[in-house]
């Protein structure tokens, strides 16, 4: 399938699918129908890759000068995978930007799931036009986060580990410890605050934005929590990974 030439491509790796897109970047909007592949059951970096190929080829022309921005659930330091949530474990300290490029025929750019997101946020959804500190939080099986100053990207935050009363926040906060313990949204979002409060005590931010799933049914929990800090859901919802993904491969293209 051809896509307009000079389109970003942008690929996001989750724990359950592989999907991709053209994305129009003056309209952060996908600029053709998203390609969806289940992740394969044993996701090693090499198994990943190969259908990551297939949604490129799918996309055929991108093979050109186009970028390709593709996210992974974990912390990416200079190529290298260095966390891996819902992955296989065999990216742990991986050098995956070479090998993706290598299999691709194509430079790319690796980049965190919720750091993608963050900036797809920025640029065309919630956060449009924010000075200052943004934080972004995906509020999922775990809590991801991605840290804006000023349009400016600083990657890998992983305040969903901030420890809180002894636990590991994302253990107490975690949309997936709502469904797994039961929890009302009122006794929900008491977990909520005391995680929010943290945050914004720690950074002071001049804007929280609140994505994943579970950002569907803000109403439900956004306005029980009190904070000095505005907090927002997300626009993006699931699109949000394969818009920022392009941006940011759009923008390392045209810097270098």
């Amino acid at each position: 399938m051809s896509t307009k030439t000079g389109l970003p491509l942008g690929i996001d790796v989750g724990g359950s699918g592989i999907k991709g897109a053209p994305v129009d970047l003056s309209k952060g909007a996908f600029a053709a129908k998203r390609k969806r592949i289940d992740t394969p059951e044993r996701s090693t970096p090499e198994a990943v890759a190969d259908v990551i190929d297939q949604i490129v080829d799918h996309f055929d022309d991108v093979r050109g000068d186009s970028p390709i921005g593709i996210t992974v659930p974990g912390v990416v330091t200079h190529g290298v995978v260095r966390s891996a949530a819902n992955i296989d474990k065999s990216w742990l300290d991986f050098d995956a930007e070479p090998m993706l490029e290598k299999k691709l025929g194509h430079d790319i750019v690796l980049v965190n799931d919720a750091d993608a997101a963050g900036v797809a946020e920025l640029h065309y959804g919630a956060a449009k036009g924010q000075k200052g500190l943004v934080i972004l939080t995906t509020l999922g099986t775990g809590i991801g986060t991605a840290l804006i100053h000023n349009g400016t990207l600083i990657p890998n935050s992983e305040l969903g580990h901030l420890e809180l009363d002894g636990f590991d926040a994302e253990k107490r906060a975690a949309s997936s410890i709502k469904d797994v313990e039961g929890l009302s949204y009122p006794e929900w979002a008491k977990r909520l605050q005391r995680y929010y409060s943290h945050l914004e005590n720690l950074l002071w931010p001049d804007l929280i934005v609140v994505g994943g799933g579970v950002s569907k049914d803000h109403e439900e929990f956004l306005p029980l929590l009190d904070l000095r800090t505005k907090i927002v859901p997300a626009v993006l919802e699931n699109k949000a990974g394969i818009i920022g993904a392009a941006h940011l491969a759009q923008e390392y293209h045209d810097s270098h």
